[in-house]
Order: structure tokens, then C-alpha cells, then sequence
């Protein structure tokens, strides 16, 4: 049965789809079956994988809105370990369709349960709100992975997320556990960067991750090519701290 893990953090820019991606990538190249869930309508989840939205006719909404079999969502990716159910605009439907639904938080959940034993690992890539759609992924979830950019107003709203996990676990998934948070954005020549490694330290203490996520060129680029950072530059500082990143997964 996979792990599942939810990547989330209301702050948009926090690098939460750049960590779904080649963390989802280095789990693969560990040689970790891998599922990517792409859960925010923006779908950049999808088109960094180099998945053609336009090109493609079912996404997570058809899934979710009971129109297709979970089966019939998964799609290939460059790495044969890594498999994408992709995302569309269209997945902003699925507040709407399902207000009167009265198991709506846990549908994702009952989505994947089809699929879970196929892989070691389900990731799933959250919009930046704390809107159905991520409820639904947290709760679908056992692990939640915490995105924590190095900058200024880094912890405000942390402790609001935190807040929404523990009336998630307490309502509809008492087994959610916090994998971790991960500090994004890090840049060692910055007095504010080490100031918000040291205040996450203080504040979590051992629910940060020893990988800190450089800022990096390469690392911003590669979605633009339709990669991970592993097959656009695997030398690069971002690449290593994914692989990095996957091992204290794989250790959890």
C-alpha cells in the first residue's frame, strides 16, 4: 500500500509544486513506483511533468466528478517509475459541483484507494488555499510535507495551516501524521534565510527536514522544458537536495 503524501501550504510561492515534482522524480530514479497528483486547477503539476493539457481529454476533475475510472487518469512521464494524473482548469468545477455532496471531503481519498496498492508512493500537489480541494488531498493523505519558503512572513499562516490539519485529523483522517516541514528558497548568503532555518528550528525542531532547498537557476528553469530537475541538470544543487530530500522520505 503506498504512502501517500500530501505536499500543502495556503502561501502561494512557496515552492510546493517545484518539491511535488522532483521529489515525485527522485523517489522514481530511487526506483519507488510513483504517483503524481496534480490537485490544483492551475495544473502546473502537470505541464512540469511536459504533459499537454490541450492534448489530453480526462484530467483529476473527470475522476472526481465520478465521469471516469482513476484507471483510465494515470499517464506516463519521462521516468518509467513516475506515472501523472494531470490537472486542468476545469478542476476549479469540482467546489462547485460538489457543495451538496455529503461526503465531499473524502472523495479524492476514495478515488486513490483504487490505485494505492500499484505504487510505493502517491504525491499530491495542493493549490496555494485552503479550499475543498485541499482538504480533500489532506485527507486523503498519511503524510502532509509543509513547504516553508525563507523569507519574510515565513511562519505567519504556518500556525493556520497547522490549525486546519488538526480539525482535518480530528473529523476525517485521525492517522495523518506531519512528514515534515522543508525549507525552501534557502540562501546561505542571507542573514534572513539562516533567521528563518533558526526560528523553524526552534519553534518544530525535529519536524524540519535536514535538506534545505537552495535557490537555483536550473531549478527554476526546468519547468519550463517540461522536466524535473533530474533530467534537465542532475549535477545541479536543486537536483541533489531532491535526492536528498527522497532519502529522509524513504527513512521516515
Amino acid at each position: 500500500m503506498a504512502n501517500i503524501i500530501c505536499i500543502a501550504n495556503q502561501k502561494g510561492g512557496v515552492g510546493k509544486t517545484t518539491t511535488a515534482i522532483n521529489l515525485a522524480a527522485a523517489l522514481a530514479v530511487s526506483e519507488k513506483k510513483t504517483l503524481l497528483v496534480d490537485c490544483d486547477p492551475q495544473g502546473n503539476a502537470t505541464t512540469g511533468l511536459g504533459i499537454d493539457k490541450n492534448a489530453i481529454d480526462v484530467t483529476l476533475y473527470h475522476g472526481m466528478i465520478g465521469k471516469s475510472e482513476v484507471e483510465d487518469l494515470i499517464f506516463d512521464s519521462e521516468l518509467d517509475p513516475l506515472k501523472i494524473i494531470p490537472a486542468r482548469v476545469e478542476l476549479i468545477g469540482v467546489e462547485v459541483e460538489m457543495i451538496n455532496e455529503p461526503n465531499r471531503e473524502i472523495v479524492l481519498k476514495r478515488l486513490l484507494s483504487r490505485v494505492e496498492d500499484l505504487f510505493d508512493y502517491i504525491i499530491l500537489d495542493c493549490p496555494p488555499s485552503l479550499s475543498l480541494l485541499t482538504v480533500n488531498a489532506v485527507t486523503a493523505a498519511n503524510y502532509i510535507l509543509i513547504p516553508l519558503q525563507c523569507e519574510f512572513y515565513a511562519l505567519e499562516g504556518l500556525s493556520q495551516l497547522l490549525q486546519t490539519i488538526k480539525r482535518i485529523k480530528a473529523s476525517f483522517n485521525s492517522e495523518l501524521k506531519i512528514a515534515g516541514i522543508l525549507l525552501t528558497m534557502y540562501d546561505t548568503r542571507t542573514n534572513l534565510s539562516h533567521q528563518v532555518a533558526e526560528d523553524a528550528g526552534k519553534y518544530f525542531k525535529n519536524l524540519v527536514f535536514k535538506t534545505r532547498v537552495p535557490r537555483n537557476v536550473r531549478l527554476g528553469e526546468a519547468p519550463s522544458f517540461g522536466k524535473p530537475i533530474l533530467l534537465y541538470d542532475a549535477a545541479s544543487a536543486g537536483a541533489k537536495s531532491y535526492f536528498a530530500l527522497a532519502e529522509e522520505i524513504i527513512n521516515i
